[in-house]
């Protein structure tokens, strides 16, 4: 069958930047909680040490996650478009590939929020009848994201289907 869209491995890697993007995103969920702890332990003598105690306990996690982990997130994300689907696989130790055949799409998005504009990227968002939600490339450089918007929307606009 010609029309048949098979799961496979998506071979486009992200932008290399969003090893630092992911690395300040981390950074930021561990250490303003840390930063909020010692100010508090600071403050508080009398809870000093339940205060300064779990962040230490946050830091000596954080810091391996923050350095670490971008890199292998790195090295498993990945997409691609083709004329007949977008293809992403993304995960952690729980890896999801995710297949959305063109006729299945309804929308396309872009977004880049503030720290992903100081790394020049963008995610894009495509929306499908699917119950599983929406496909989201993130870590693609802004221009790069704003070009595949208009390619999916272009192509879908394109081929038949009810994208129900």
């Amino acid at each position: 069958m010609s029309g048949t869209v098979r799961l496979r491995p998506p071979s486009k890697e992200l932008n290399p930047r969003v090893i630092g993007w992911w690395r300040v995103h981390t950074a930021l969920t561990f250490g303003i909680p840390v930063l909020v702890l010692v100010v508090l332990g600071v403050w508080l003598s009398g809870a000093r040490f339940w205060l300064l105690l779990p962040a230490v306990v946050l830091a000596v996690i954080g810091l391996p996650f923050t350095v670490l982990m971008p890199l292998w997130w790195y090295r498993v994300h990945r997409w691609e478009v083709t004329d007949t689907a977008v293809y992403v696989r993304t995960g952690y130790f729980w890896q999801e590939w995710r297949v959305a055949p063109m006729s299945r799409i309804q929308t396309v998005d872009t977004l880049r929020g503030p720290l992903q504009q100081g790394f020049q990227l963008a995610t894009v968002t495509v929306t499908t009848a699917s119950s599983k939600g929406p496909i989201k490339i993130e870590g693609l450089d802004h221009e790069l994201a704003a070009d595949l918007a208009q390619q999916l929307t272009e192509t879908t606009q394109a081929t038949p289907g009810d994208a129900t």
